[in-house]
């Protein structure tokens, strides 16, 4: 016999069951203040970010997300290391590099699907060049020594025969002073993403020897995909903090959805006028070339670890690819989950 209290009962039972899903993706954060830290914020390599950012998708998952920008990718890792910053939204490869060094990094959600980094040799101070043998003594421009820049420059020089240590690589950012870098004189060569890119290509600037803003471009320069832009962190931090950090991915790949289908217009009225770098038309010209290396779920290839390692390897004698364990340098789980909750 049904009784009220009966009904009651299952009704509450049936919500609760209904309520389940919710409940879980709404589960307790360890930390709810994360310091992010990023080398070059402006460029499109870390466009989700910023949308993540100015859309309030860190908010919408109950996080304080405090970003502090940085000159390069290097210099953004190394506020994670010393302890000033939780996570890094870095590059792929660092996660590499750190375990040759016995620390162990794990990427847990991937923003970029290509490096988006092209190689260029100033048209002023190189009008001459033929080979890559043309740089040898030459400075070449990169966000910041040591960053994914930096390692593309190298692999360039190494397949064109010239070691790291035939160029002098200078540190001049992703944005203006990159491009005054260039126009300058001060730098011969730049390797460094957009819209720095194709602003100097579309004025003359610079010859492109070498392209990974595409996923042909990428797959010429590495032999397969290449994972680029991630937020990783210390393997200990994403142990203890596993929800945070899915609240973390969780935002990521809410941007990532936003910008597969975000138009010209979306995209302008959503970034800081100041990463326009004064001219909004060739700032959409360079979104249009790079747009497909962005993730569309978050989720790194399964191809791409090996391929990450096998660039390193390649020109780092330091590091040895038989000590190198890459599933510990990342993760899908999180990426996954978000993908299932925003049908990415």
């Amino acid at each position: 016999m049904l009784t009220r209290r009966t009904f009651t009962s299952m009704a509450t039972a049936s919500a609760a069951l209904v309520a389940a899903p919710a409940l879980r993706a709404q589960a307790k954060l360890e930390k709810t203040k994360v310091s992010i830290a990023v080398g070059g914020k402006a460029a499109f390599y870390y466009l989700p970010l910023t949308i993540t950012e100015q859309l309030g998708y860190f908010k919408a998952e109950g996080l304080d997300v405090e970003i502090s920008d940085f000159a390069g990718g290097s210099r953004a890792l190394q506020a994670v290391v010393g302890g000033s910053a939780d996570v890094c939204s870095g590059a792929f490869e660092h996660t590499i590099n750190l375990q040759a060094k016995n620390q162990f990094f794990q990427s847990f959600v991937l923003q970029g699907r290509a490096p988006q980094i092209a190689v260029g040799v100033s048209t002023k101070n190189m009008p001459a060049y033929q080979s890559i043998a043309d740089l040898r003594g030459k400075k070449i421009g990169v966000s910041a020594p040591g960053s994914s820049t930096n390692m593309v420059a190298n692999l360039v020089l190494s397949r064109g025969g010239l070691k790291a240590s035939d160029v002098s690589y200078v540190g001049v950012g992703v944005a203006a002073g990159a491009l005054t870098a260039l126009r300058s004189g001060q730098i011969d060569a730049i390797s460094n993403t957009d819209p720095v890119m194709t602003m100097l290509e579309q004025k003359g600037d610079v010859k492109i020897i070498s392209d990974t803003r595409t996923l042909k471009g990428t797959q010429d320069v590495f032999g397969g995909p290449m994972p680029a832009a991630c937020l990783y962190a210390p393997m200990d931090f994403v142990g203890k903090h596993p929800n945070t950090c899915q609240a973390l991915a969780n935002a990521i790949v809410r941007a990532l959805k936003w910008l597969q289908t975000a138009g010209p217009g979306d995209i302008i009225k959503t970034v800081p006028e100041a990463y326009l770098l004064g001219d909004r038309a060739l700032y959409l010209a360079s979104f249009d070339k790079v747009r497909e290396s962005i993730s569309t779920d978050g989720i790194v290839p399964e191809a791409g670890p090996k391929t990450a390692l096998t660039a390193i390897t390649s020109f780092d004698a330091s590091v040895k690819a038989e000590r190198i364990d890459l599933s510990k340098i990342y993760t899908n789980d999180f990426a996954r989950r978000a993908k299932e909750r925003f049908k990415a």
